[in-house]
């Protein structure tokens, strides 16, 4: 028996949908990884195309297809790969992918070198059609963050806060994960870390305290790392300090095309 394809009918009313599709898809998914190969993960994902005016529906059926075939290879070298085999298998001119996951490094602490696990967000955000291939990788990176003013003014001390660095990166040749985290830890105070003995925080208290940054000076340090790497045509940086004196963020961010 023949069943009715309603998607594929004719729609009369000359509109255009920019984008349709499936979002916030749960699927598991396998990462390159800097140092180990692959790294198996859980990422949220969003797929669209543009659908054109004259037609009724897409085929929702078709991404989480695309998708699975795609699950064991979902990589930053594959993205553009599944953009165009969604644009030909929805039959449409622009294709939308974008996949929020979470990355896991290992890092030894400072002093005792003892291992732990370190989560970081990260985000693959690509769009493909005939006169447009784009792909930005974005990574949010925990750092720590003192206040220059707090510790010039005060007779001892000065308050310091969590900072939240996020930078997105267009490029021309690979640039991993880990290259992101790298610069982002660079630009505050101190990285951040999930296992830490007495020895460990004292040395990062001291070292955090003996580099105070402002949330500006978190964004330029970032900027000028980013600057000076060649693979890097377009970036944005941003940094959100959760501030501990006060019951508001400080922010700042830089955009720039090279």
């Amino acid at each position: 028996m023949s069943l009715k394809d309603i998607q594929s009918l004719q729609d009369d009313r000359n509109l255009t949908i920019d984008k349709v599709g499936i979002k916030g898809i749960k699927y598991p998914i396998i990462l390159k990884d800097k140092r180990k190969g692959n790294q198996h993960t859980v990422a949220t994902i969003n797929m669209f195309v543009k659908l054109p005016h004259n037609f009724k529906g897409t085929h929702m059926s078709r991404f989480v297809e695309i998708l699975n075939k795609y699950r064991e290879n979902i990589s930053i070298s594959s993205f553009k790969e599944i953009l165009e085999e969604m644009r030909v298998k929805l039959d449409s001119e622009e294709a939308h992918f974008d996949m929020q996951f979470t990355y896991f490094l290992e890092k030894e602490a400072p002093v005792s070198k003892l291992p732990s696990l370190i989560d970081y967000e990260c985000k693959f955000s690509g769009t493909v059609s005939d006169n447009k291939k784009d792909f930005v990788l974005t990574v949010t990176v925990p750092v720590i963050s003192v206040c220059p003013c707090s510790k010039e003014i005060s007779d001892y001390g000065a308050h310091n806060q969590r900072s939240y660095v996020t930078i997105s990166v267009r490029y021309n040749k690979m640039v991993w994960i880990e290259d992101l985290i790298e610069i982002a830890e660079k630009s505050g105070s101190s990285p951040i870390y999930s296992l830490l003995k007495r020895e460990d925080e004292k040395f990062i208290t001291e070292k955090s305290y003996e580099n105070p940054v402002f949330v500006e000076d978190i964004v330029r340090n970032a900027a000028e790392l980013l600057l000076k790497d060649e693979r890097i045509t377009w970036f944005e940086v941003s940094s959100e300090n959760y501030e501990s004196i006060h019951n508001h963020s400080a922010f700042a961010s830089i955009c720039i095309e090279k």
